[in-house]
């Protein structure tokens, strides 16, 4: 199994991209890491590191996009970039997936540039994972793929969705839910209407009707869909809001004797609780529906977020997802045919 990593991506690179490589390769023993960007900054930091030669490989690239860019221009621009050549491996098959922690809008651009998307599939969708108050997980998309969606998109998304969950988690038939304004039926406006009703009669998903914000963590649905602008809101204002929340715990407990007492006392639970919602734990976003393997890192991902991003590239290649997508769009397909011909 071979990754390439855009080692030039992120706040982080080149140091914690490298990083995450090497501990990936400590942890899957049938991998090889393909590192894409500036040879001399790679080998220096390499060199600090005990490893397999044989299993890290370098593809020199002269330009970096950075996270300040224009995603159109400098995908069009910057053709000899970090981020583009390494999708090129996966577009020429020399590598089963891409991770990059570089600018989403890029990624994004470039993704659906070199890799084209699967034939039937209508847009893209990027799928997050999140976890919920049950102790498991759930993944929502679309999380900025496609700002606006049809009611067609958002049917499509529920089952690249519940494929996912399927492969990722081994979550058999997972239970889907429409991000809205109220859970009854009718309620929201023309796309969220439309789309319960497609959803309703998609015998290829398990739809559990529509599902509230207020209702978005209690761990009820397996997988929600929302087009790509309200998808990125919801995980922009869920990150925020874990980190104002952790920010005045952290004030309250340096105010404190007591709270600082509590504080250690507490810590084996705290480690619990930060690795339930640190978003690096679950080793980023998927582009759904591109004809091979793009994973985005946060942008300031150290190397355990790297690291996991790796993982889930790794295991996603390795169960054939791409393969598995394909077939059933396919299926979906055929069956538009044949209630059209009917």
């Amino acid at each position: 199994m071979k990754i390439a990593l855009d080692a030039m991506g992120g706040d982080t690179a080149p140091f914690e991209p490298i990083k995450g490589a090497i501990r990936s390769l400590e942890i899957i023993s049938d991998l090889k890491i393909v590192l894409v960007g500036k040879k001399e900054m790679i080998e220096a930091e390499l060199s600090k590191y005990a490893y397999e030669r044989g299993r890290i490989e370098i593809v020199d690239a002269r330009e970096v996009i950075s996270m300040d860019d224009e995603p159109i221009n400098a995908v069009k621009v910057k053709k000899d970039s970090s981020m583009n050549m390494a999708l090129g491996l996966v577009k020429e098959g020399v590598v089963d997936a891409c991770v990059s922690a570089g600018n989403t809008g890029a990624l994004i651009t470039a993704s659906q540039l070199k890799l084209k998307r699967i034939k039937g599939v209508l847009r893209p969708a990027i799928a997050a994972t999140f976890p919920h108050k049950k102790m498991g997980h759930m993944v929502v998309l679309d999380v900025g793929a496609t700002a606006d969606c049809k009611a067609e998109f958002l049917n499509q998304f529920a089952i690249m969705g519940s494929k996912y969950m399927e492969i990722l988690f081994g979550i058999k038939n997972p239970k889907v839910g429409l991000l809205n304004i109220g859970s009854e039926k009718g309620k929201g406006n023309e796309l969220t209407r439309e789309t319960y009703d497609l959803l309703i009669e998609n015998k290829k998903i398990n739809f559990h009707g529509n599902i509230e914000s207020s209702e978005f963590f209690n761990g009820e649905m397996d997988v929600i869909v929302t087009d790509g602008f309200t998808g990125n809101m919801v995980l922009k204002t869920s990150e925020g809001i874990a980190k104002f929340i952790s920010g005045l715990l952290m004030e309250e407990i340096k105010n404190s004797i007591l709270g600082k007492i509590g504080a250690f006392l507490l810590m084996p639970i705290f480690r619990k609780l930060k690795a339930k919602v640190d978003s690096s734990e679950y080793g980023g976003a998927m582009f759904l529906g591109l004809n091979g393997l793009s994973i985005k890192a946060h942008g300031n991902s150290d190397f355990n977020g790297i690291k996991n991003a790796i993982k889930v590239a790794h295991k996603f290649a390795e169960m054939k997802f791409i393969e598995e997508l394909r077939k059933a769009i396919d299926i979906e397909k055929n069956d538009k045919v044949s209630q059209e011909e009917e």
